[in-house]
């Protein structure tokens, strides 16, 4: 059929654009090439808005966390993307976490049922020279469509590294050694209502000796290696390699993902101590699906070589026998410099018919790649209806991510980023510390209701 929008990639920002669009009755044309014959070396299947990294979409809290500020606004714009993950839940305390093959069915269920969209399989190597286009391929587009990018544009894309956390199977976790817990007890209530116990990590204790060989395995232990064009892309700090965390220093990873604070390891319980202690560092371990057969090694992102990551990771106290349903690895991830490069509408400035969003706009996570995509699909649902189209104001999570996508940011120093209060418009001056977060919520919340009536 003829269509009114094509968009150039399924993955969350794609999904959710063609989602605000069909559902305005807009004929649209969605291009993913995974099912086509094609794929990343990231994804394992073709399933539309697969999560290949993490299963979290983080903090869920809307009254003291930015992005689960985020969350809330999206839900008030009838977002797919949060919608797909209400019912994929999975338990994880208060942070929104999901089964990620019942995530992506229940987004490509959602779009199929849409009569004016249209799902085709394909690869597009050169951007569309007429005809109003969303690219959404994200951090991995194709090399012929990158070459393509980077002519329109005239300037080279940045590019930095991504690492993925190994999955366990649940049944070969020895749980004499692990335990179940929240660090304290957060999003127990939460946990309870979604049918978890509010116990909703696995943790495996170390204790000092076997914190100082671990970190030793992880710095001796053989690295994939990197190709002579690959050899200066950064790292982003929110997906660092554990074993680059190790090298920086003996304490990081215990002030990382290690960190023991706030976990009573009840199988050290003692009379004095009948809850038991804190261990020295803590592996942690979060539900990947909703049988919970699958547990993600909650900030072990890593870039050593398959062999070694059973080698050393099965050193983990607990983890002894564990078998793994995958393991860590790494891959290039390419953005653009949009603060130079994109309008405040996300339009190419050299191209104004073509509109990118998602991660290879420079913002960073499944959430602010959701957001954009949305933002892509209302501006351009406007824009054929030949409506003006304001942005939501930048006060709200929405907003105050645009807004530094499209120029608020140092074009010279311009990297991925996740939504933080950082971004925002700040609070009277008066407002006491220990309430501000709550002060950025309420304003956000009640400037997007305004902007949405």
């Amino acid at each position: 059929m003829a269509y009114d929008v094509h968009i150039i990639g399924g993955g969350m920002a794609g999904s959710e654009a063609a989602w605000q669009l069909a559902k305005r009755g807009l004929k649209v044309r969605l291009s993913e090439m995974r099912g086509g014959g094609d794929m990343t070396p990231a994804h394992q299947t073709a399933g539309l808005a697969e999560l290949v990294c993490s299963n979290s979409f983080r903090s869920d809290d809307d009254e003291k966390n930015a992005v689960g500020l985020l969350h809330y606004e999206m839900r008030q714009l009838d977002s797919l993307i949060m919608a797909a993950a209400a019912k994929a839940r999975v338990p994880a305390g208060s942070a929104l976490a999901v089964d990620r093959d019942v995530f992506s069915a229940e987004v490509e269920a959602a779009l199929a049922a849409q009569p004016t969209l249209a799902v085709v399989r394909e690869r597009i190597d050169v951007l569309p020279s007429a005809g109003l286009t969303i690219i959404a391929t994200g951090p991995l587009t194709a090399e012929a469509l990158a070459r393509s990018i980077g002519a329109a544009t005239g300037a080279d894309s940045l590019a930095f590294f991504d690492a993925i956390a190994p999955i366990v199977y649940r049944d070969t976790i020895n749980m004499d050694v692990a335990w179940m817990a929240s660090r304290w007890d957060k999003g127990a209530e939460a946990s309870l209502e979604m049918g978890g116990d509010g116990r909703d990590y696995i943790n495996c204790p170390m204790t000092k000796d076997q914190y100082l060989a671990f970190r030793e395995e992880l710095l001796a232990g053989e690295k994939t290696e990197f190709k002579e064009w690959e050899a200066n892309t950064p790292y982003f700090d929110g997906c660092m390699p554990v074993e680059v965390m190790a090298e920086r220093g003996v304490e990081t990873l215990r002030f990382g993902p290690m960190k023991p604070v706030g976990l009573d390891n009840p199988h050290w319980a003692t009379p004095e101590h009948p809850n038991g202690r804190w261990p020295y560092a803590v592996v942690q371990l979060r539900q990947d699906n909703k049988l919970g057969t699958l547990w993600n090694m909650v900030g072990f992102q890593t870039k050593l070589k398959h062999a070694e990551q059973v080698r050393v990771f099965r050193t983990i106290p607990g983890l002894e026998q564990a078998e793994f349903a995958r393991l860590g690895g790494l891959h290039r991830n390419t953005f653009l410099n949009s603060p130079t490069l994109l309008d405040r509408q996300l339009r190419l400035k050299q191209a104004p018919h073509i509109r990118f969003a998602g991660q290879i706009t420079g913002c960073e996570g499944y959430v602010e790649s959701a957001a954009v995509g949305l933002l892509a699909g209302l501006m351009t649902a406007a824009q054929v209806a030949g409506q003006d189209w304001s942005a939501p104001p930048r006060t709200t999570a929405l907003g105050a991510l645009l807004a530094h996508i499209t120029g608020d940011a140092e074009a010279d120093s311009y990297q991925p980023m996740n939504v933080n209060f950082g971004l925002f418009p700040p609070v009277d001056a008066d407002v006491k510390k220990k309430v501000r977060k709550e002060a950025y919520t309420a304003r956000a919340k009640a400037d997007l209701a305004g902007w949405i009536a």
